[in-house]
């Protein structure tokens, strides 16, 4: 299947790591201009060598962003276009809130969540969608998390904010629709990351276990048995976000190994 990727303008934020740096490396491999960002410029700079080395892809750039920081996301933005030209696919991404329950987070807790885990995604969406318009093409996938279908336990933070962006990417496709953009959003499972790695500890630690038995019972809950790879969840996001693909929009999938029984 051709996916007509080949010198796209790409962005994919939160990239320097997990998921958004497989994400960013499965788009290097299709020979798109990849454009990363993150807040941590060592390891943006890694993430870069990474993808150029086992890619062979040398049309991979980035730019220091704090997805929290309203200026850094225009600045991400403003270097795609002066690099490319245009914007064609966003991949909107951030890192994970806190665990915790409701009563263990104050205000200042929602409010990070929020500016992070929505309101990053509003600003990224609202600055490419002009040049999208204008060129009458794109596609915008949000990276998520599962509980946009099932709620996740002491995840209150990522229960409440993500599913906020299911909400803006079904508004959104009505509204851009004419425009031929598409958006989606896709959650990962339990997939092999430094988040799920974190999330076990604490987990651990409440129920004074190991870190690999809170593992080995994670995975017996997935059907599949097993924990899935970065580079499993990155292929559903390289196909939504694809010139193959042309009809889905306003849609959202979980990659799980079939964990969320939810329908």
């Amino acid at each position: 299947m051709d996916l007509q990727l080949k010198g796209k303008s790409v962005i994919v934020t939160a990239a320097s790591k997990g998921l958004g740096k497989a994400v960013a490396m499965a788009f290097a491999h299709e020979g798109a201009h990849v454009l990363i960002g993150s807040r941590n410029e060592a390891t943006l700079q890694s993430a870069v060598t990474d993808i150029k080395q086992e890619t062979g892809n040398e049309q991979v750039d980035y730019v220091v962003c704090d997805m929290k920081n309203p200026k850094d996301i225009s600045g991400l933005v403003e270097k795609a276009v002066s690099w490319n030209g245009t914007v064609d696919v966003l991949i909107n991404n951030a890192g994970g809130p806190p665990a915790g329950k409701f009563m263990d987070m104050g205000d200042d807790d929602w409010y990070h969540a929020f500016e992070l885990n929505l309101l990053s995604f509003i600003r990224a969406t609202r600055a490419v969608v002009p040049h999208m318009k204008k060129q009458q093409k794109g596609h915008i996938v949000n990276l998520a998390s599962s509980s946009i279908k099932q709620t996740l336990n002491n995840l209150v933070l990522s229960n409440t904010m993500r599913p906020g962006i299911v909400g803006l990417a079904k508004s959104l496709s009505q509204e851009l629709g004419g425009d031929n953009i598409l958006i989606n959003t896709v959650g990962p499972g339990t997939i092999e990351t430094d988040r799920i790695a974190e999330l076990n500890q604490v987990q651990a630690e409440q129920q004074g276990t190991t870190v690999e038995a809170i593992k080995w019972d994670a995975q017996q809950l997935v059907p599949m048995k097993r924990y899935g790879k970065p580079e499993e969840f990155a292929k559903a996001i390289l196909f939504l976000a694809s010139g193959a693909n042309t009809y889905i929009t306003g849609q959202s999938l979980i990659v799980d190994g079939g964990l969320v029984k939810s329908l």
